[in-house]
């Protein structure tokens, strides 16, 4: 007897203020190692060029949620990648749809880690008094960041984020949790606030020694890509 085929979608979810290419190596990697559609729609006012100045937390989750409902239209099975906000977004979702896997990383539950923060801006600082500033990795990336977002966009975060939260606890599809442990913009921490929240049967919970926030761009991205792969591809 012929072996069904079944189709498979995979969206992936940019966090705030980024966009696609935050996500952009994994998303190459699992498009060469599989036969999955790959989504990575770029929410309302973010991409390489930020216009947050009149967006909401609601336009947000609705790109990512008319995304996917065009998805789950076409495809047999439904994986969602969410990254940091994405990852709160991506939640949501798996909670309110019929999805087959889901994988939080750096996932946004909590908000800031001063303490890290407090040891990032020391890097930063000791690489300009030495004259090596343009260097930098996190100083360059978020450099760019700097007055091109509203204080209202930050708002709508933090709203996005508290509207998000209450459907943790319904969600119940496997899910992989991942988080970088020198992470500044949210604490390590919060995944273990994601694993007691999500009352999945099956969850896996990776802590990875290297990794800032940027999880997919960062020393850790090669691991982060097999991790992922690995643990959508197989059999539960």
């Amino acid at each position: 007897m012929k072996e069904e085929i079944r189709m498979i979608g995979c969206l992936l979810i940019h966090g705030f203020t980024g966009g696609p290419y935050e996500l952009g190596p994994l998303a190459e990697y699992l498009k060469e190692q599989t036969d999955w559609h790959i989504e990575t729609p770029t929410l309302t006012g973010h991409g390489k060029e930020l216009h947050l100045e009149n967006t909401t937390y609601k336009d947000w989750i609705t790109d990512a949620e008319n995304t996917l409902r065009k998805m789950t239209a076409k495809y047999d099975e439904i994986y969602i990648v969410g990254f940091s906000m994405g990852g709160m977004i991506a939640a949501y979702l798996a909670a309110k749809y019929n999805v087959d896997k889901l994988v939080l990383l750096a996932t946004a539950g909590k908000y800031l880690d001063f303490k890290q923060i407090r040891a990032d801006i020391h890097e930063v600082i000791r690489d300009g008094l030495k004259g090596e500033l343009e260097n930098n990795k996190i100083y360059n990336h978020y450099k760019k960041k700097f007055g091109q977002v509203p204080i209202k966009a930050n708002i709508e975060f933090m709203k996005l984020i508290n509207f998000t939260r209450p459907y943790l606890k319904d969600v119940d599809t496997p899910v992989l949790i991942a988080h970088g442990q020198q992470d500044s913009m949210v604490p390590y921490k919060t995944a273990y606030y994601l694993d007691k929240e999500i009352h999945s049967e099956y969850k896996e919970i990776v802590l990875l020694d290297r990794s800032r926030h940027l999880l997919c761009l960062g020393d850790d991205k090669d691991t982060i890509n097999v991790m992922v792969h690995d643990f959508l591809e197989k059999d539960e």
